[in-house]
């Protein structure tokens, strides 16, 4: 191989890792711990967990829609029952700007039939999950998650 060659083949590979360097830095994001991934299906009316407490961490929520409708899937903080969020204005939906409330991560529209990882980092407290498309939460979408 010519020298010629050898300092581009030497030069790509230098580019493709320090790429593949850049991208996992630039990524943010840290696999969740073992044991922290929770199964979650959303359909109308309900929510259901596949586990309703897991150690602090990083948290994995594995949603999958069972339709009939697109639906969104809000992480909150508080020490408010999941059944006993303030409602807003509107009266459909949560307030989410009360200051009993607070939202940590939230995927705002999974369609029908489609899976979706939301990772989030949670530390110790009450979480409640939930829709909050308007009449979602009235109809019965929530659930609580404790985090301990």
């Amino acid at each position: 191989m010519s020298l010629h060659r050898r300092r581009r083949a030497a030069c790509w590979a230098v580019l493709g890792l320090s790429l593949a360097l850049l991208c996992s830095a630039c990524s943010g994001t840290s696999s969740p711990h073992p044991g922290s991934g929770i199964g979650v299906a959303v359909k109308d009316f309900h929510i259901g967990l596949g586990r309703t407490q897991v150690s602090a961490g990083r948290v994995a929520f594995d949603i999958h829609n069972g339709g009939p409708s697109t639906h969104e899937f809000v992480v909150l903080r508080t020490d408010l029952g999941d059944a006993d969020l303030p409602i807003g204005a509107d009266g459909l939906s949560v307030d989410e700007d009360s200051a009993q409330v607070h939202v940590v991560a939230e995927d705002s529209e999974v369609d029908i039939g489609e899976s979706q990882v939301l990772a989030v980092s949670l530390p110790n407290g009450h979480y409640v999950v939930y829709c909050n498309l308007p009449g979602h939460y009235l109809g019965g979408m929530h659930a609580s998650l404790v985090v301990t």
